[in-house]
């Protein structure tokens, strides 16, 4: 733990002295719609793209929590760089449930990036030695400048029923739409993918079985420690991106507050009027109390895959409220801020504003919306089925 301990320092250290550099190039991040090449570079140089590839394959393989935190200081920088990262993060982990021969393949190097449209919007068709995939999906996050890509796609049995299988291609078989054009989150370039009659060999298709690692014995030994069902990891690696916005609004704020006034009033330092004081206080209350909240499952997450026993359905719905609960509460933090901001806040060179946006967007998204989020924690709560799969 110790070495880990050292590992997840050196690559928050290298993230923390970047931070400055992607703040400054959200701009340009947003106006090409897309990350620029040098918030990548500065990324993979930091270590970033090798936090969850194994240690056999070079990698840093650290744990979930270790990952949170340096996802969280990406995101304080900038919140399309953090959600970009882990989109890539998380589904690196995805691809250590793929059989040995199809992670030999992806992790090569020690270090990748792994986008994936997980909506099933694609077809495969048995062939010999694999499948034949086409689709197009819509919202895949980072993969423009991915390697890989996860395809979530059904294929129909003999006796009519379908199935949902996962193929992972190489991103140089599919083609990807400049079709990305949004108010928030605008530099994640969650463009729509296409595959168009690809052949996938069998070791890179699997089932959904194989995506709750904790009810796979197969893997339990070479994980070690990363047996994480699958949605309370991605939920546990969502909500640093979501921490770091916020805290990133906070610092922008207070940095904008000295000699600053309040227009058409008596007020010559916005500082020193009450109401401002007691709205930062709020705010950052708001974002300390998310952190709080997330280092709970974390602990719950990593307690449980370290002694190889499954979270309990409480647990898991405990995870996704509580989550939905972090989305909520953060996007109030910036929004209080916004709140008592001055008009100049909406000029495009602002980084508050983006910060703003990119909350506001990405509290949206379908599996991390508060509402969908806080009806699940509640239905469980109440001696209720969770009514879904993804807990």
């Amino acid at each position: 733990m110790a070495l880990r301990d050292a590992e997840t320092q050196n690559v928050l250290d290298a993230v923390r002295e970047v931070v400055p550099t992607l703040r400054t190039n959200g701009l340009e991040t947003e106006k090409q719609r897309w990350l620029l090449d040098e918030n990548i570079e500065l990324l993979e140089k930091s270590g970033v793209f090798g936090i969850a590839v194994p240690e056999r394959f070079g990698g840093l393989d650290l744990s979930v929590e270790q990952q949170a935190l340096i996802l969280a200081e990406i995101s304080r920088g900038c919140g399309s760089t953090g959600w970009v990262s882990m989109v890539w993060v998380s589904t690196a982990w995805i691809a250590t449930l793929y059989p040995d021969r199809a992670q030999e393949e992806v992790f090569a190097g020690g270090s990748v990036r792994i986008s994936g449209g997980f909506t099933p919007s694609g077809t495969l068709v048995a062939a010999e030695g694999g499948y034949v995939l086409n689709g197009t999906w819509r919202f895949n996050t980072g993969v423009p400048g991915a390697r890989w890509n996860v395809h979530a796609a059904l294929i129909e049995r003999p006796d009519g029923t379908q199935e949902e299988l996962f193929a992972l291609v190489p991103t140089e078989d599919i083609t990807v739409a400049d079709d990305w054009d949004v108010f928030g989150a605008s530099g994640t370039g969650s463009a729509t993918s296409t595959a168009k009659d690809v052949f996938v060999p069998a070791h890179r298709v699997v089932d959904a079985s194989v995506f709750d690692a904790s009810t796979r014995d197969r893997w339990n030994a070479d994980l070690k420690g990363r047996n994480y069902n699958l949605t309370s990891y991605i939920l546990a690696t969502c909500a640093p991106v979501y921490l770091g916005i916020a805290k990133a609004a906070l610092e922008l704020f207070v940095e904008r507050l000295p000699g600053k006034g309040i227009t058409y009033t008596s007020w010559t330092e916005q500082s020193q009027h009450p109401y401002t004081q007691i709205q930062l206080s709020r705010a950052a209350n708001k974002i300390a109390a998310c952190e709080a909240l997330s280092r709970e499952w974390l602990t719950v997450i990593q307690k449980r895959a370290d002694l190889g026993e499954k979270l309990s359905v409480p647990e898991k719905a405990t995870i996704r409220g509580q989550v939905g609960y972090v989305v909520q509460t953060t996007k109030e933090a910036v929004e209080a801020l916004y709140e008592i901001s001055s008009a100049s806040t909406i000029a495009r060179s602002n980084h508050f504003q983006r910060a703003f946006r990119d909350i506001a967007a990405l509290s949206l998204h379908g599996l991390l919306t508060p509402v969908g989020c806080l009806e699940v924690h509640g239905r469980v709560m109440l001696g209720l089925e969770p009514d879904t799969d993804y807990i």
